[in-house]
């Protein structure tokens, strides 16, 4: 089923048209965005401009041609904090849909804020925490604390970028008095919720709009980084200060021109940035993530859920699975290596040191390990690490795609070694998680070195010194999967500090 969702906001308007299959698995087609100013002047005059809501009804009726060509079977749209406080916003719905045909629909701040927290969730997880999630849009901000996936509770509140700009922000760049006064009014609008969030021990913040991303853009630029795939990158709490600070001190030109910045947003970004590291610093949280699904991606799962009559509680299964399909087809292959690494895990985790966390990333790397190879044979593994780290897989948290993708990458690596220079950034615990992976995957993979299942199960036991494991191949020569396997075997040997013997049971 083709989906698409709408968010007619205060400052742009975006659509996202996506293929959603039988198990779930959301795949995004197309994304098209334009900055509309809908909230321009209206947070202070409580209406909205002929020449805003020109632009929009021009950009809904393309929006909805778009969808007809991409042959969208259910849409949904809605309009928020610049609309929802219009006055003359009847007769601007009733426009659109004259003019476009859409049914756009009003949504409050609190249905603002749960679509948010379900596009999150089915993006990043949100285990543990407990986490705060961010949205500043043009009128309003949508505050979210969530622990193991629950919403403890949500807000949302009159102070999005354009609102702030417009009523504290006149001059620019801002004076110290009109930076104060935007602080006691943040303090006086959510500083009760920031402190609750301190006193819930908050992890880490994490961010779903345009401007939180931008910020994180901004640090990731600082620190001379590629910029890449900006989902689940990261910002500390200092980092945000100090690029709060470069944008206050700067005019609307040189603000333009700060490596990462996205220039429609120069205006804006210093009320942004101001109410970003208010939230940070008062609600105590260290760092801050970016999260590329927002409120439309929540629109998207709500029109799924209705169609399909499933909730997406396993969004990492069915994301991996969507991969994996995407460049491998069937994956016969990936599915069995997956097999035989599980046995391999249960037998030697122990000694390795791997919990249950670990083996689900295990089967996860299985099934990707050989993705690669729709780029191209030769280094097949190195295309298999750059497509999970940036096939937008679902439901996991930066470190776990980054264990996943360097486990796949270092399937085919021989010898006793594996340091590839990603594994620097790594915990302790992540580089011994991302090496016992790669050497159980390695053995796994060479178990089905022809890719024909010779192999149907193996066991394993351990004796002074060794560990045996026993391929069963149910009367069928294993010659070729033994001889490679006995050449794969170096780094799990190592890793146990015990050799590693094949043996064909009869």
């Amino acid at each position: 089923m083709r989906l698409a969702a709408i968010d007619v906001g205060s400052n742009s308007v975006h659509m996202i048209i996506a293929d959603v299959s039988r198990e779930g698995h959301i795949e995004v087609i197309d994304r098209v965005k334009e900055m509309v100013r809908l909230g321009r002047r209206s947070f202070t005059t409580g209406r909205l401009t002929p020449e805003a809501m020109d632009m929009t009804v021009r950009t809904l009726a393309y929006f909805k041609r778009l969808a007809h060509f991409k042959r969208v079977g259910r849409m949904r749209a809605v309009a928020t904090s610049a609309v929802r406080e219009a006055q003359n916003r009847r007769e601007f719905i009733g426009r659109i849909r004259r003019e476009t045909g859409l049914a756009v629909e009003v949504i409050s701040g609190d249905d603002e804020a749960r679509l948010i927290f379900e596009a999150a969730r089915h993006a990043l997880g949100l285990a543990g925490g407990p986490h705060l999630l961010v949205d500043i849009g043009g009128g309003s901000v949508e505050l979210v604390l969530v622990r193991d996936g629950k919403a403890v509770w949500l807000k949302s509140a009159k102070l999005g970028a354009a609102r702030l700009t417009e009523r504290f922000l006149p001059d620019d760049p801002p004076t110290t008095a009109q930076r104060k006064h935007m602080l006691r009014h943040l303090e006086h609008a959510i500083g009760g919720a920031m402190r609750d969030a301190r006193r819930a021990g908050v992890v880490g913040a994490i961010g779903t709009s345009g401007s939180i991303n931008t910020l994180v853009a901004m640090a990731r630029a600082a620190r001379g980084e590629e910029w890449g795939r900006l989902h689940g990158a990261s910002a500390t709490a200092e980092e945000i200060a100090t690029i709060t600070g470069q944008v206050l001190e700067a005019n609307a030109a040189l603000r333009a021109d700060l490596p990462g910045i996205d220039a429609k947003r120069a205006d804006q970004i210093g009320a942004a940035a101001l109410l970003t590291d208010f939230v940070l610093r008062h609600s105590g949280a260290p760092s801050l993530t970016a999260c590329t699904w927002a409120m439309r991606e929540g629109l998207l799962l709500g029109l799924m859920r209705k169609d399909r009559k499933h909730h997406t509680v396993d969004a990492r299964r069915r994301s991996v699975a969507g991969l994996a399909a995407r460049f491998g087809g069937s994956n016969k292959h990936g599915r069995h290596v997956a097999r035989l690494g599980l046995t391999l895990f249960d037998a030697t985790a122990l000694v390795l040191g791997l919990n249950d966390h670990a083996r689900e990333l295990l089967e996860y790397a299985a099934l990707l390990h050989d993705i690669g190879h729709a780029i191209d044979h030769d280094r097949h593994n190195r295309h298999s690490y750059y497509l999970i780290k940036n096939g937008e897989l679902l439901g996991f948290d930066p470190v776990e795609i980054e264990i996943i993708a360097l486990a796949a990458r270092g399937h085919r690596k021989q010898g006793g070694q594996f340091y590839p220079a990603e594994l620097r950034a790594l915990s302790t615990g992540a580089k011994r998680t991302v090496r016992g992976l790669a050497a159980i995957l390695r053995v796994a993979d060479a178990l089905d070195r022809s890719h024909f299942g010779v192999i149907k199960k193996i066991k394993t036991h351990y004796s002074p010194g060794r560990l045996i494991v026993e391929v069963n191949a149910n009367r069928e020569s294993a010659d070729l999967e033994l001889w490679t396997c006995e050449r794969r075997t170096d780094l799990l040997a190592k890793l146990l500090d015990r050799r590693v013997i094949l043996e064909q049971s009869v």
